[in-house]
Order: C-alpha cells, then sequence, then structure tokens
C-alpha cells in the first residue's frame, strides 16, 4: 500500500484554495513583520524593516507628491502613508499566496524580495549601523520559511482529503495558522512595548522644572485679540504645528544625548545635557513658520522657548570662517545648514533650546535639544534631536532639503492670515470684527491692511508689539449688510516692503499672495 506522502509526491497535486492560498501569504508577511519588528527592538527603531522601507519611500517621493500629502493630510501625512504601505503589503501577500497554490516557490521568492528590499533600505538609512541588517535579515528568513511550512501543511491536508487523516491535517493546518497569527500579534507587540517611549518621557520628567535666568517678556493682554476669537498668542505645546520627515520619532534620552561642534573651529568642543543645563538659560519669545505653508496655512506657531545662545557656544568652539555655514545633523541623520552669520547675530538671538512653554522640550519637538534660529524657515535653520553642529565653507555640504531642490537660505517672507470670521462662515449683521495675524520676523510689522469685495484698503489696528521675532496680531471693524462678501488682508514690515499679490507656491522658498476669505452675513 502507497503512503500518503509518496501519493502526494507522485501525483499532480491540486491546487490550494484561493481562500487557504491567500490566508498562507497574509500570515507569512505578518510572521516576517513581527520578527523584524521585534529584533528592531534591540537593534534600533530605525531598522525596523516595515519604518526603514516607509523612511525610505518618504526620501524617493517626488516634490510635488509630497507637497500634496501635506496640504491635504497636514499632520497626518505620515499616517496616509504608513496605511498605504499596509495596504500595498496586504495585497502583495495575497498576491504571493494566489500565485503559490500549486508550489510554495513564486510566494517563497516575493517573500524574499520584500526582505532584501527592506535589508537595502536599512543599510542605506543614516541612522541604522551595521547591527541593524539583523532586523530585516530576521524578516526575510522568517517570511521565506513560515510560507513554506505553512504551504507544506495546507498542502498535507488538501492531500489527505477524503482520508482517514483528513479530520486530523484539518486540524493541524488550522492549529499552525492560528499559532503563527497569535505568535506574529505577541512578537509585533512586545516589539511596540520595547521600543516605546517610556524612557524618553521618564528622562523629560527627572529633569524637572527648568530655572530661567533671563525670563521673557509678559505677554501684555493687548498683545491679541483672543476674545474676538483670534489665535492665541503663545501657541499650546500640543498645538504647536509639527512637519517631519520621519515615520517615528527619534528616541534619545537627556542622559545619552551630546552635541559636538567641530570642522572650521579653533577647539572642538563637546556638550552634554548637564553642561547646557547648568548654564544662565535664558527664555525667548519666538514665532516659527514651516516653508511648506501655503497663504493662509496653519504652519506657523509662537512658544516661549528656553535654552543658551548659540553665540555662546560657537565662541567658545572659536568660528574660524564668519562667512561659511553651521551644517547640522540630528539624531536620525536628517540635515540643513545655516549661515554662521545668522548664528552669531545677537539682534537675531539663535537659540539651543532644551524647554518650550516652561517645559522640558516635548518629544515631537526636538527633544532633549534643538535649534532655534529665529527669521529663517524652519527647513534650514530648526533642526530637532540636534546631535551635531560642523562648521563648513558656504556651499561645501548641501542638506536634506537642498538636495531636493530648495532654497539654500530662507529668510521668512513677510506675510498676514484672517482668523476670524473662519471661512465660509455666517456672522450677524452689522459691526464685523476681522481678526488675524501678521508676521515679518527679525523685521517688524509695520502695517495691515484689509479691503471688502475688492474696494479700497483700509489700515487696521494692530496690537501691542511683543518683539520683532513674532507674529502681530491686528482687528479691523466694518459696517456690512447681508449677503455674501470678501476679505482680503496684506502687511506691510517695518523695512516699507508690502506682500505682493501674486500667487507663488510654498517650493523653494516660501509662498506668497494675499489671504483672503468669504463669509456670509445674516
Amino acid at each position: 500500500m502507497k503512503t500518503l506522502e509518496h501519493d502526494s509526491v507522485s501525483t499532480p497535486r491540486r491546487p490550494l484554495r484561493w481562500l487557504v492560498a491567500a490566508l498562507i501569504g497574509v500570515l507569512a508577511v505578518a510572521a516576517a513583520l513581527a520578527v523584524g519588528e521585534f529584533v528592531s527592538a534591540f537593534t534600533g527603531a530605525g531598522s525596523s524593516p516595515f519604518l526603514a522601507v516607509g523612511n525610505s519611500a518618504i526620501d524617493l517621493t517626488p516634490e510635488w507628491l509630497k507637497q500634496f500629502a501635506i496640504r491635504n493630510f497636514g499632520t497626518n501625512d505620515k499616517l496616509v502613508l504608513l496605511a498605504g504601505m499596509a495596504v500595498t503589503i496586504l495585497v502583495a501577500a495575497i498576491v504571493a499566496g494566489l500565485l503559490s497554490r500549486r508550489s510554495p516557490l513564486p510566494g517563497m521568492a516575493i517573500a524574499a524580495a520584500f526582505g532584501a528590499l527592506a535589508v537595502v533600505a536599512v543599510l542605506t538609512r543614516p541612522d541604522t549601523d551595521v547591527l541593524g541588517v539583523l532586523a530585516p535579515l530576521a524578516s526575510l528568513v522568517t517570511g521565506v520559511l513560515v510560507f513554506r511550512w505553512l504551504h507544506g501543511v495546507a498542502m498535507d491536508r488538501l492531500a489527505a482529503a477524503s482520508s482517514e487523516k483528513d479530520g486530523l491535517t484539518r486540524r493541524r493546518f488550522l492549529y499552525s495558522a492560528a499559532g503563527t497569527a497569535v505568535g506574529a500579534g505577541v512578537l509585533g507587540g512586545a516589539g511596540k512595548l520595547l521600543t516605546g517611549s517610556s524612557d524618553i518621557e521618564a528622562s523629560r520628567a527627572a529633569i524637572g522644572k527648568l530655572t530661567v535666568g533671563s525670563p521673557a517678556p509678559p505677554i501684555p493682554a493687548s498683545a491679541g485679540y483672543e476674545s474676538l476669537g483670534a489665535t492665541k498668542f503663545i501657541t499650546d505645546n500640543r498645538e504647536f504645528y509639527r512637519i517631519d520627515t520621519a515615520l517615528t520619532l527619534p528616541r534619545l534620552t537627556a542622559e545619552d544625548w551630546q552635541l559636538k561642534i567641530h570642522g572650521l573651529v579653533d577647539n572642538e568642543v563637546t556638550f552634554d545635557f548637564a553642561d547646557i543645563r547648568d548654564r544662565e538659560l535664558i527664555e525667548k519669545t519666538i514665532t516659527m513658520t514651516c516653508v511648506s505653508n501655503e497663504v493662509g496655512g496653519p504652519y506657523i506657531s509662537t512658544s516661549n522657548f528656553i535654552g543658551v545662545p548659540l553665540r555662546d557656544l560657537l565662541d567658545e568652539a572659536g568660528v574660524q570662517d564668519v562667512g561659511g555655514q553651521v551644517f547640522a545633523t540630528s539624531v536620525d541623520g536628517w540635515t540643513t545648514a545655516t549661515p554662521v552669520r545668522d548664528m552669531l547675530d545677537e539682534e537675531r538671538g539663535a537659540l539651543l533650546a532644551i524647554g518650550m512653554n516652561g517645559e522640558a522640550l516635548p518629544l515631537e519637538h526636538g527633544f532633549p535639544a534643538r535649534i532655534i534660529v529665529p527669521g529663517l524657515y524652519g527647513y534650514a535653520s530648526a533642526c530637532k534631536w540636534v546631535v551635531d553642529l560642523e562648521l563648513i565653507r558656504y556651499g561645501q555640504k548641501s542638506f536634506y532639503w537642498q538636495d531636493r531642490d530648495w532654497a539654500v537660505e530662507a529668510p521668512i517672507k513677510t506675510q498676514s492670515r484672517i482668523d476670524v470670521p473662519a471661512g465660509f462662515a455666517t456672522v450677524p449683521a452689522g459691526r464685523v470684527q476681522i481678526a488675524g495675524v501678521a508676521w515679518a520676523q527679525t523685521i517688524g510689522i509695520d502695517k495691515v491692511e484689509i479691503r471688502m469685495d475688492g474696494g479700497q484698503w483700509q489700515t487696521a489696528e494692530l496690537a501691542t508689539e511683543v518683539n520683532d521675532r513674532t507674529w502681530r496680531q491686528w482687528r479691523a471693524e466694518v459696517d456690512l449688510s447681508s449677503g455674501s462678501h470678501r476679505v482680503e488682508v496684506r502687511a506691510t514690515d517695518r523695512s516699507g516692503k508690502t506682500q505682493p499679490q501674486e500667487r507663488v507656491p510654498p517650493i523653494p522658498d516660501g509662498a506668497t499672495g494675499w489671504h483672503s476669505i468669504l463669509f456670509s452675513v445674516d
């Protein structure tokens, strides 16, 4: 009598059912991702195969597509990317399974290809070392072996159909599939827990209250029109705008943080967090603006930043070329370059910041330390999680966004925005309040004007100026009859320059144009 195994080899194999084949592909990919996530908890979060491929995808994404994502999804753009990747991987896993209804080889090849892609992604990431490749390698091996194993169990089940072993092989496949699913969930969850931010939050909490030797002047009540529904002058930390290039936040404790200043300096110096914390801390009220901000957009916020003057740190190192650049690198490998003259400018007041609105920097805003250079768009000045400052000759190196054809220098352009009424709102007839903000950091706002329905420009009332590094709020009252109305705004800075009407997109060096909204009067 022939054995079951002999029959399964010597006779033509029937193909697996569509659903079973797809399930094998999905379970194999789930196991591969889970193992990779678990191993990355020990080799560094950047070595996670899923995240490494995602971060590489961000780097390779065309600029127009990045701006589309920012415009339409804002700070949720990374979540959309992750969801899109998950769907793509799911579809690929199903296809791998369906192509392997008779033989496991197509599915194993696809699993190996995905694993190899993750290996390449990890090896090319600036924030991973050689050990980081262990995570995608473990993912590759797991994907191939689990696919082969489950496929074999399913084929045994198929070969045993209508025999006395049918029930036994059916249960074996169900138990194998369930065990794979549970194992993937447990390993993936453990990996997430191990790479959580609890150690970072503990490090932040241990810093305690930051004692400021030179606090920022109090914000006068006359500096804003919050009672009219306008934007708060100081932005809460949770509401401060955030645009990142990485899918996950860097994990660096204050105890492990160091800042190295080297290059064209007289003395290479390295500071740790205690070195900075023990200095006399200063507090400055500064408005930051993202170059991706469209006309009337939300990517502008104001905070009381706490830190030490970058000028002092650079002076200790001894700058050799004041016409050069400071090439800043984040712990995750992101880079930018800022003119040395702007960092040394005492009036501008560039900071190495360790605090924000009275507390240690939130993780998403650069904890343990970041660079703040007022008057420049963040992509060319505001390096978060900064660990390295190299003094270089001008143009000696190109930085992250310069490699993507953005402008080398990035002075913030004079702009204004209408906050009240909201677009398409309906307000009572009579005296209608119009309010908003204008900004021209390091220059200052001299005048804001509005006009209704294409009529004559009228000067708005300016709130008290806090300093020339912050936005300035404005308001106006207009008598309006019932119906639909359109209001436009323009600002003039202290140099006499009025923002142009022409609409220019944000890239490569900031948007221009007049903000306008439509609203109705009852």
